[in-house]
């Protein structure tokens, strides 16, 4: 089979080229890929920052969707899948392939009157999305969510998972244009912080009596720490990345004081046990709302596997709106 790998050069040059079909193990599925979808740890991959777990192919790719090709005898004991039945997958990776193999634990059945290219783009965005929101951020109805970077592929899942739920949401962008492009998701208030202080915008928050009981941050930077003041008594702050900095200053007193937890959180750390618990909730819980277009994946661009290289370069300049998928089959 074919899948796409990092050249060893100066670029990192990323090839579609011909490696050795996956055997299917215990307990594992085969899958046909239809498409890929691409996720901001495959640049930190590519760039050598995010090595994939032992055991799993060295090529990229953390969600596709497709078709089930072969089951292994314990596949077939503890799931309800067939061959022929169309699926979508959380890989620990090798999904910029032609084919992959997955502990059957980490498939889940493609929700009705939803596209293969849309399902390729629900697995790791709708899992990390379950997991920041509910486990790691315990959120309810009625609380307020901060979702930084709104434009970001997992944003467009997070927002309206959290509005499907009874969540008021704000969120952030840098660009006017940008908020336009992410009105569908359903933001109670989206802030441009190139034009005002998010810090601001939270202390006023407070002062009328919304203030936030959860924040999913990806950027962190200085100003991570100055928004920590103006959070609800006992709010989770969950970090997912640090792209604006790995560095802030915190009032420690402000945290005990109002009893504030910090959260770091990755899926891709989760044991496959706890990633398959996580997905069975998902399937329960979300897939109805993505059947009744409740909460659904925006699709920002889909190319070819062999234009892997314009798909990375879309997400490193920043212009996309949502998830970048790419057509294997």
């Amino acid at each position: 089979m074919k899948a796409i790998l990092i050249e060893n050069d100066e670029n990192k040059s990323l090839v579609w080229s011909d490696v050795p079909d996956p055997v299917t193990q215990p307990g594992e599925i085969k899958i046909k890929v239809e498409y890929a979808a691409l996720n901001r740890a495959d640049l930190m991959q590519r760039e050598g920052d995010y090595p994939p777990p032992p055991g799993c192919p060295e090529w990229m790719g953390l969600e596709v969707s497709g078709e089930v090709v072969e089951m292994s005898p314990e596949a077939k004991e503890k799931t309800s899948f067939r061959v022929g039945d169309k699926v979508c997958a959380l890989l620990g990776g090798g999904g910029y392939a032609e084919y992959v193999t997955v502990p059957c634990g980490m498939v889940m059945p493609v929700p009705e009157k939803v596209s293969m290219a849309e399902a390729a783009a629900m697995p790791e965005a709708f899992a990390t999305a379950f997991l920041n929101l509910f486990w790691e951020g315990h959120i309810e109805e009625g609380n307020t969510l901060l979702m930084n970077a709104g434009a970001s592929g997992l944003a467009s899942v997070i927002i309206p998972m959290a509005k499907a739920f009874g969540v008021r949401v704000i969120t952030t962008v840098i660009e006017d244009e940008k908020i336009a492009a992410i009105s569908h998701l359903g933001a109670d208030l989206i802030v441009n912080t190139r034009k005002t202080d998010i810090v601001e915008v939270l202390k006023k928050e407070m002062e009328e009596g919304r203030s936030v009981d959860v924040a999913i941050d990806c950027l962190g930077g200085d100003v991570m720490g100055k928004c920590l003041h103006y959070l609800t008594h006992g709010a989770r702050w969950i970090v997912i990345a640090a792209l604006a900095g790995q560095y802030t200053e915190i009032d420690l007193k402000n945290i005990y004081k109002r009893n504030v937890r910090i959260v770091g959180s990755t899926l891709r750390s989760k044991s496959p046990e706890k990633k398959a618990e996580i997905l069975s909730e998902l399937v329960k819980k979300v897939w109805p709302k993505a059947t009744s277009g409740q909460v659904r994946p925006t699709v920002y661009k889909i190319l070819p596997i062999t234009e892997a290289e314009e798909a990375h370069a879309i997400l490193q300049r920043g212009e996309n709106a949502g998830k970048v998928v790419l057509k294997v089959n």
